[in-house]
């Protein structure tokens, strides 16, 4: 109906697209967790629950989307 908002889209695919341009270029992130830890790695796969995060040295992880606060490209 004319002059009603639409609806903002359920799912805009951003994330998507966001996290396979980092695992194409292999570029190094930070993950920020919400219980404050901080982990770097690489972004090796992903789905709709988790990422796995390859890391040098350490052990690989698998973390939960839901416990993510934040990532930031590192280079």
């Amino acid at each position: 109906p004319a002059g009603k908002a639409a609806r903002a889209p359920e799912q805009t695919f951003e994330e998507i697209k966001y996290l396979k341009r980092l695992i194409e270029s292999n570029t190094k992130v930070r993950v920020k967790l919400e219980d404050g830890e901080e982990v770097s790695g690489v972004i090796e796969y992903y789905d709709h629950s988790f990422i796995r995060l390859t890391r040098v040295g350490e052990a690989n992880l698998f973390i939960y989307k839901h416990d993510i606060k934040y990532l930031i490209e590192e280079g």
